[in-house]
């Protein structure tokens, strides 16, 4: 069975104002959404992404440290994919760190599942590389290659 964890009320709102912060610091930087995301659903993808880390950050027992630094690890050492449907694979960049622990999780709300993590250079392989959105090509692991331990 894997985790799951739930956020409560409080580290929600936590959570979703340092998502908004970063969106801010987006627009104000005129950054663009990465690998042709589009800007549709910038909000919801970084309040997400951050419940998702403060969720890691409580099943990991490390101290989240909330906004965080562009290009830095998500939470301590290691970084975050946090997907909206609990059948989607963990999403990895050519341009992610080797030596990195990615850890997926997915959910929405600050409900999440734990499926686990690969190493960057692990799930770096030929057979995962795909392109399922059509001009968005990455490397997609599946879950039953993350590892819990």
């Amino acid at each position: 069975m894997k985790p799951k964890i739930k956020l409560l009320s409080w580290e929600i709102l936590i959570a979703a104002h340092a998502g908004c912060m970063r969106q801010v610091e987006n627009l104000r930087s005129q950054r663009v959404p990465a690998y042709g995301a589009g800007k549709l659903a910038d909000w919801q993808l970084h309040i997400e992404g951050v419940l998702g880390e403060y969720a890691l950050s409580k099943y990991l027992n490390i101290r989240w440290e909330g906004k965080g630094k562009l290009r830095a690890p998500d939470v301590g050492p290691v970084d975050v994919r946090t997907r909206s449907k609990h059948n989607y694979e963990l999403i990895l960049h050519k341009e992610d760190e080797d030596d990195r622990q990615f850890w997926l999780l997915t959910g929405t709300n600050g409900e999440y599942i734990v499926h686990g993590y690969i190493l960057g250079s692990d799930g770096k392989r030929e057979e995962y590389w795909k392109d399922p959105a059509g001009g968005r090509p990455a490397y997609f692991v599946p879950q039953d290659k993350l590892t819990l331990e």
